[in-house]
C-alpha cells in the first residue's frame, strides 16, 4: 500500500472554517493522472493540488491543480494555499516560490508576521489580461436567477476573460448579488449555444463600490455550485477594471463567500505593462488538517 501525505488549509481568511478550502499533496511523485483526479473528487473541495519536482531546477515545484472533475491550467486560491504550505516547510528561498503550471510560471511572494511566521502569500497571475466573447445580459441574468435589469452593462457587457483561466465576468447590482441563485439548466443552455466558451462556463458576478468589490462565483457544470473565494477570477476582474478605468495601476479589496457562511478577503492589484495588464491576488491562510491517503 502506498501512502501520500496531504495538508488542508483555509485560504483568504484569518479564521479557521472561513475562506476557501484546499488540500495540498506535498509530494505527489508516483501518482498517476487518474489517481490525482480520483483523490480530488474524493476530497470534494473546489480544488486540490499535487506538488511535483520542477522541470527546471531553478524553480520550486511543478504544481498540478484538479477540481472535482478536471485539471486546471491555473487557479488563484490553490497557488496561495500551496505556497503557504510549502513555505511552512521551509521551501521559500528568499520568501519567493516559483511554480510551473500549465498556464505558465507562477511567482509567489510569501507573507510573514513580525515574528517571521508564514501568514499567507501573493501570487502574480501567469498571463496578461485577455478578453473574448461577450454574452447577452439576458442570458447571464437567467443563469444567476436574476432579471436582465440586475446586470449592469454601463461599463462592460458580460465578457469571457482570463489571466490564466477563463471566466465570464458580469457586473450586477448590490441587491442582485445577494439574491443570485445558479440555474444549472440555463448554464448548460448558454454553454451549448456559445461555442467560444469551449465547453466550460464559470460565472463570476460582482458589485463594485470604487475600490471595494463584492463577488460570487458559480460553476455548477463543473461541480462547484458556488465557490467561497476565486482568486483567478478576482485577479481577472482587477485587470479588466483597470483596462476600463484607465491609468497605470489600481488596487482593490474583494470579499466573497459571505452568502455561503465562509467569508473571504482577497487583495488585488492590476498594473499596465509592455505586454498588457498584469494582476496579482493575495491573502492570508489558516492550517486545518493533516493526513494520509492510502492507495
Amino acid at each position: 500500500m502506498r501512502t501520500y501525505a496531504y495538508e488542508t488549509v483555509d485560504v483568504f481568511t484569518e479564521e479557521r472554517f472561513g475562506g476557501n478550502q484546499l488540500a495540498v499533496f506535498t509530494d505527489a511523485r508516483g501518482l498517476s493522472d487518474a489517481e490525482m483526479q480520483s483523490l480530488a473528487a474524493e476530497i470534494n473541495y473546489s480544488e486540490t493540488t499535487f506538488v511535483l519536482p520542477p522541470d527546471d531546477p531553478a524553480h520550486t515545484a511543478r504544481v498540478r491543480i484538479f477540481t472535482r472533475t478536471n485539471e486546471m491550467p491555473f487557479a488563484g486560491h490553490p497557488n496561495v494555499g500551496t505556497a503557504f504550505v510549502l513555505a511552512r516547510h521551509g521551501r521559500a528561498e528568499g520568501g519567493v516560490l516559483r511554480f510551473e503550471e500549465i498556464a505558465g510560471l507562477v511567482e509567489v511572494q510569501v507573507a510573514t508576521s513580525a515574528s517571521g511566521e508564514v501568514t499567507g502569500a501573493t501570487i502574480a497571475a501567469p498571463q496578461p489580461l485577455s478578453t473574448g466573447v461577450e454574452l447577452p445580459a439576458e442570458a447571464i441574468a437567467a443563469c444567476a436567477g436574476l432579471a436582465p435589469a440586475d446586470v449592469v452593462v454601463s461599463r462592460h457587457r458580460p465578457v469571457r476573460a482570463s489571466v490564466g483561466v477563463h471566466f465570464v465576468l458580469a457586473e450586477v447590482t448590490g441587491p442582485a448579488l445577494s439574491r443570485a441563485t445558479p440555474d444549472l439548466g440555463q448554464f448548460r443552455a448558454v454553454r451549448d449555444a456559445t461555442p467560444a466558451l469551449e465547453g466550460r462556463f464559470s460565472l463570476f458576478i460582482y458589485a463594485r463600490d470604487g475600490a471595494d468589490i463584492r463577488a460570487r462565483m458559480f460553476a455548477p457544470i463543473g461541480g462547484t455550485w458556488e465557490d467561497p473565494a476565486t482568486g483567478s477570477a478576482s485577479a481577472t476582474t482587477a485587470a479588466l477594471l483597470l483596462s476600463l478605468d484607465g491609468g497605470d495601476s489600481a488596487s482593490f479589496t474583494l470579499t466573497q463567500g459571505v452568502e455561503m457562511g465562509r467569508p473571504s478577503l482577497l487583495r488585488l492589484t492590476a498594473t499596465r505593462g509592455p505586454d498588457g495588464i498584469r494582476a496579482t491576488v493575495g491573502g492570508t491562510c489558516v492550517p486545518v488538517f493533516r493526513g494520509e491517503a492510502l492507495l
